[in-house]
């Protein structure tokens, strides 16, 4: 879905040309060396497992006959220290896989964190909110889980099969004719867990989605009696993912439990072949209880391999999802440094469409601002002019057409340095779990208070700021919920402001403001236009165009006017799509 979604946006173009060695490949490439021993380890792990079948063959076969205690405090001796190494190298290889798992988190986590923050963008209302996340997590445990030490086993059942094989053909042949049945019941688990581990991971998207949104909405939920119905919800999906992972863990538990069965009655099986084969004389008394433990092992890697086969799915499930997300977002080269914008703003015929849908919202929608005009955008409720203000950030991609500051394409600028140089005051302020400096900073790195001031004066939010408990290191918590939605709005105007940003772009910005703070709007986009920079605003309420000298009209996705404020307001005067009263607003010019 998210990829259908991603292939439908232009905005893919900086990434259409994608590297063939992907950040995730790399993290893994850079872990070559330390598969690699934990490869040789695994080898003389193996052959270190083998010392219990030689040791009892030889205290069977020649110590018990010559009654030698020499011989047996030897081996004993031999066989002890054998033991402490493979012990070793065991715990090694545990520790070097999960600092294998740490490695790939470390590399991947900065690249999965900016995958979360942007498929809401990209996808839309289809995006899966921490799921990439909870991919690495799963990835990063099963590394440093028992899955990767059986899949390491594995390839040494050869080697354990061609022991059974030398100690007698028959026994040899009992042992293949159990690893064939187990590896049968291994191919089994793998095609009757793929459906239903899918579905449950669907299911425990649906139900992660619900707690989200009740989450996001507690507000009305609880002040509209709503959250038993949604919690009648949240009980049905979570009924059904439940049912759903119970499949899943009852199909690889039943067939891991068939494995063991299947494994004693196989040691035992040799057991006695052993004894009827010593019988016949074909087969000494220590090869008996060598031949069961070297069968024993030799079944042992795919026995583990069905008990944590859950575990194999979940990661590679993860794994390849995190591939998809990885590769979809990854980016471009590094682009050339451009100077800073001072002239122009330009759009030229975008078209643009809704992420995740696909459903066009606007088309053919061009205009052109110089330094020092401010533009108003006016029209009806859902007529595309949020997804207007969303493109002209970059935050939505545009299918066709491009947006130009100082006719360079915003693609052609680096995302960082392109924020510096654009303020966006979106519909819904939300403002960050920081304190007030540090959300009107944008986070800055180097501390500038003469700057967060300076923000805080333009938008008028200064006087309010030093009321607060501890001023601008107040906490905020998450999303500003301590502060009232005007608060909000206007400490969101600041952090737009901040750094005197070349392009500044608003939607609604005076939704939640009394008198003062719309005085203080109307003054911010005024010295938005003396210092030369562009100011765009989206606005419903007239008192939000005082101090802008052009407007542009959006409805049904186009543009049906663009000009002069007095101009354009007087024919929409005349078309009665804004009250009449506006078209007797005079057009404003920057004072001098």
């Amino acid at each position: 879905m998210i990829r259908k979604g991603l292939t439908m946006q232009r905005g893919l173009s900086r990434t259409s040309s994608l590297p063939a060695r992907t950040e995730l490949g790399d993290a893994l490439r850079a872990c070559r060396g330390a598969f690699l021993g934990v490869g040789l380890m695994s080898c003389m792990i193996n052959i270190l497992y083998l010392t219990g079948s030689f040791f009892m063959l030889e205290v069977y076969d020649r110590v018990l006959p010559s009654r030698s205690v020499p011989t047996l405090v030897g081996l004993i001796v031999l066989a002890g220290g054998l033991y402490v190494a493979q012990g070793i190298l065991d715990l090694l290889r545990g520790r070097i896989l999960v600092r294998i798992g740490s490695s790939l988190d470390e590399a991947l986590s900065p690249r999965v964190f900016q995958t979360v923050v942007r498929l809401p963008l990209l996808a839309g209302g289809h995006n899966e909110g921490l799921q990439p996340l909870r991919d690495l997590d799963n990835v990063r445990s099963f590394l440093s889980g028992m899955g990767p030490s059986a899949l390491f086993d594995l390839p040494w059942l050869p080697l354990y099969l061609a022991i059974c094989f030398a100690f007698h053909p028959m026994i040899g042949v009992t042992a293949l004719v159990g690893a064939v049945l187990l590896v049968g019941l291994t191919i089994l688990t793998e095609i009757m867990t793929r459906e239903p581990a899918r579905e449950a991971n669907g299911l425990a998207a649906r139900r992660s989605g619900i707690a989200s949104a009740s989450r996001r909405n507690a507000e009305v939920v609880v002040a509209m009696g709503m959250a038993g119905r949604l919690t009648q919800r949240w009980r049905e999906a979570n009924e059904t993912y439940l049912a759903g992972n119970q499949r899943t863990s009852d199909v690889a538990g039943g067939l891991g439990a068939i494995a063991k069965v299947m494994r004693m009655i196989l040691q035992s099986a040799v057991l006695g072949l052993g004894a009827y084969l010593t019988l016949l004389g074909e087969l000494s008394a220590g090869a008996i209880i060598a031949a069961t433990i070297a069968s024993s092992r030799a079944l042992t890697p795919i026995d583990l391999a069905i008990g944590n086969w859950k575990g194999v799915v979940a990661a590679r499930t993860a794994y390849r999802r995190l591939r998809e997300t990885v590769i979809a977002l990854a980016e471009a080269d590094e682009p050339i440094e451009l100077p800073p914008p001072h002239a122009s703003f330009k759009v030229e015929k975008i078209t643009v469409a809704a992420p995740g849908s696909g459903r066009v919202l606007l088309s053919d929608v061009g205009f052109e601002l110089q330094a020092g005009d401010a533009l108003g955008i006016v029209g009806p409720s859902g007529g595309g002019k949020t997804t207007l203000v969303r493109a002209l950030t970059g935050i939505w991609p545009v299918l066709r057409g491009s947006v130009r500051l100082d006719d360079a394409e915003l693609t052609q600028w680096n995302e960082e340095v392109l924020g510096g140089y654009v303020g966006y005051l979106p519909q819904d302020v939300a403002l960050l779990d920081a304190t007030v400096e540090e959300n009107i900073s944008r986070l800055a790195d180097e501390r500038d208070a003469p700057a967060v001031v300076k923000a805080a004066k333009a938008a008028g939010v200064h006087e309010m700021i030093v009321r607060l408990p501890e001023g601008y290191q107040t906490q905020l918590g998450p999303q500003g919920a301590s502060l009232s939605a005007g608060q909000r709005q206007r400490i969101g105007l600041a952090r737009a402001l901040y750094g005197d940003p070349f392009l500044v772009l608003m939607d609604e910005p005076n939704s939640n403001l009394d008198g003062e703070g719309e005085a203080a709007l109307t003054e911010a986009i005024w010295n938005i236009r003396k210092r030369r920079g562009i100011a765009i605003v989206i606005a419903h309420r007239p008192s939000a165009l005082v101090a802008v000298d052009l407007i542009g009209v959006v409805q049904n996705g186009k543009l049906t006017a663009f000009g002069p404020k007095q101009e354009v307001l007087r024919q929409l005067a005349k078309q009665e799509i804004v009250p009449p009263e506006n078209a007797r607003q005079e057009r404003m010019s920057v004072p001098a």
